[in-house]
């Protein structure tokens, strides 16, 4: 593999993160060694997975590698378009403003709320009981 024209970005989202390395080619996304479609069946998840490729007209102009860890099937999709994303910027940084614009570029800063003591979770209190 040739090493100049690969750009490695780090994608987060809830408890997930996913690795991503961007190389010219065809327009093949394997994730964790299978296939886009093999790894997320759902339909949607494609969609939100090649958004910011399509948007900046990019789909068939990189191959796509990542590796994923964490989380579930939407934590683990929004952290590898969050890769794509950073990848592409570092590929073309004039791609920034379109990226931008589409809010692609921020991470999702949304993560599960701590328990707190005296409480049975992050907002339940416990049962009250007058008498």
């Amino acid at each position: 593999m040739d090493r100049q024209n690969v750009y490695y970005a780090t994608g987060r989202r809830k408890t997930a993160v996913a690795k991503t390395w961007l190389s010219p080619g065809t327009g093949s996304i394997t994730i964790n060694g299978r296939t886009m479609e093999d790894y997320f069946p759902l339909e949607s998840a494609k969609i939100l997975l090649t958004q910011p490729l399509t948007l900046t007209n990019n789909l068939d102009s990189f191959d796509v590698r990542v590796t994923v860890k964490g989380g579930g099937i939407n934590g683990q999709v929004g952290a590898v378009r969050h890769g794509i994303t950073r990848a592409l910027l570092e590929a073309d940084p004039d791609l920034r403003i379109q990226l931008k614009k589409a809010g692609f570029v921020k991470r999702d800063p949304r993560t599960k709320e701590r328990k707190k003591y005296g409480q049975r979770g992050a907002r339940a209190r416990f049962q009250f009981s007058k008498r």
